[in-house]
């Protein structure tokens, strides 16, 4: 398999997917609560660790998939047990396991109950998250896909808040919806493959009808639009975050949203260019209506919790914006952005958390006018704050000004009609930082608010380091995909003409 390269002695990918689970089954061997916690959070110290050779080990000048393995699982149907990462895949793949740790952290105290059975959730979520961006084989895929499904359920359905069984009711029926359709893309592109494969990678060259790419398209659409979530499939996300325990809202907003805009990237441009090419229209002006939907919601919003949530529909409205203006800078743009809305927003849903603990509200009037009693949050509350609309100098910047170059190359009246969001962006945003720092004139007494521990710093200052590192140099970060990028769109043009 030529598109495979097993450049690693060991099964890297494997030792990510499973150490997570291991550990899981292990908490339940420890005795107490602490024990659980610390035993979680070495765990994922050393997943994020193992990972790191992915980055230092890759090889950015090819579109091949690296680190791969490949196993024979199920030889009647071809099934195999393929994994291997590429540009596309790779920094997601080390976004996932950078968070896990700090998931664990912003629940050392707020989860007092049941403790092992949501740490092993939490582990659980990551073995099934780096699954999906590895797996390379579509059954595992689609293994993977579904597994997220259950401890992300039990993560909110138990941890929630008080409208958490609402909550979790609706994440599981609408997500498990939009998957209904996904088996049967898989089952067809099986049956039209020659010879029969569920291998990703080899599916992506083979030569579709148009009117089986428009179905596939259509089936691929309605599983991963509502994970994104775009407009107007949204509305199982404000509900699913403002009720999730804070690394629940983290884990949703900084991965799982990502997991809908890696099956456009990864399976609708290489496999059904031109069901891309007929439906992109439609998917463009359903991204502008979220940008601006998000945007407007989140302005009106009084709950911290939900008008994150809401800025998540306008940001990830830019990326699948990024995705189906199908140029370099788009889809580049697009990719910059997956993992900036992960840190960024995944940052904020942490601030949010540490002020719910000591308020015990997400209201902004009871956590208005603080910055004097706790000035080391409301400084990393601003940076974050700055970065989610993207003030120049920090991450969010890069990834939204290049979406804005691809689809001004694209199309100048559908960029313009994008400008409005991006001043909707900074109102919101800024209207928060200002209520919470200064307030008004009756501020409630916020004199007995402690500010951030050492450990809660310790779960901020990564996320704000990367916040500064891709503002001011992204070129490390889009070195990673470039190549892999190229290939993609030189594989959507070819599937236009074959």
């Amino acid at each position: 398999m030529n598109f495979l390269v097993f450049n690693h002695s060991w099964p890297l990918l494997s030792v990510l997917i499973f150490l997570p689970l291991a550990g899981a089954l292990l908490l339940f061997l420890l005795r107490s609560d602490r024990a659980a916690r610390v035993g979680a959070l070495l765990v994922t110290l050393v997943n994020a660790a193992l990972s790191l050779p992915l980055f230092t080990g890759f090889n950015a000048a090819t579109a091949q998939y690296q680190f791969a393995e490949d196993l024979a699982w199920v030889p009647a149907l071809n099934i195999r047990y393929t994994l291997g990462v590429d540009g596309i895949s790779l920094l997601l793949v080390l976004m996932t396991t950078l968070l896990m740790p700090l998931c664990v952290l912003c629940s050392w105290r707020a989860i007092g109950v049941r403790v092992k059975e949501f740490l092993a959730c939490i582990l659980l979520m990551e073995a099934a998250m780096l699954g999906v961006f590895v797996a390379l084989d579509f059954v595992l895929f689609y293994i993977f896909w579904e597994a997220m499904l259950i401890p992300m359920f039990l993560l909110i359905g138990v941890w929630g808040g008080p409208r958490k069984i609402y909550a979790s009711v609706k994440f599981f029926l609408y997500t498990l919806a939009g998957s209904v359709l996904l088996p049967v893309a898989i089952l067809a592109l099986y049956l039209h493959s020659t010879p029969h494969t569920f291998s990703i990678p080899a599916l992506m060259g083979q030569p579709y009808s148009a009117t089986l790419q428009g179905w596939l398209f259509l089936a691929f659409f309605v599983a991963f639009a509502i994970k994104v979530p775009m407009f107007p499939f949204h509305t199982w996300l404000p509900a699913a975050h403002v009720e999730a325990p804070t690394a629940g809202s983290v884990l949703l907003a900084s991965v799982l949203l990502k997991m809908g805009a890696y099956g456009f990237l990864r399976f609708c441009l290489p496999m059904t260019p031109l069901g891309v090419v007929t439906f992109a229209p439609y998917v463009l002006a359903l991204s502008v209506a979220g940008i601006l939907y998000g945007g407007l919601t989140a302005l009106a919003q009084s709950d911290m919790k939900r008008l994150v949530a809401y800025s998540s529909v306008a940001h990830m409205g830019f990326v699948t914006l990024g995705i189906f203006v199908l140029n370099t800078r788009g889809v580049e743009g697009a990719l910059l952005q997956m993992i900036n809305h992960g840190v960024t927003t995944g940052a904020l849903f942490l601030c949010v958390g540490m002020i719910y603990e000591r308020t015990h509200s997400r209201e902004l009037s009871a956590a208005t006018g603080i910055g004097r009693t706790m000035p080391i949050y409301v400084t990393a509350l601003a940076v974050f704050g700055l970065s989610s609309f993207a003030f120049p100098g920090t991450n969010n910047f890069v990834g939204e000004f290049l979406v804005l170059v691809g689809t001004f190359a694209f199309s100048t009246k559908l960029a313009i009609l994008t400008i409005p969001g991006v001043v909707l962006s900074a109102a919101y945003m800024l209207r928060m930082i200002q209520r919470i720092i200064w307030g008004g004139t009756q501020n409630p007494d916020s004199s007995q608010l402690t500010d951030l521990n050492v450990r809660e710093i310790l779960t901020l200052l990564p996320l704000l380091l990367f916040v500064l590192w891709i503002g001011l140099m992204p070129g490390p970060f889009m070195d990673v995909f470039h190549v892999s990028v190229s290939h993609l769109l030189q594989q959507f043009h070819a599937g236009l003409h074959p």
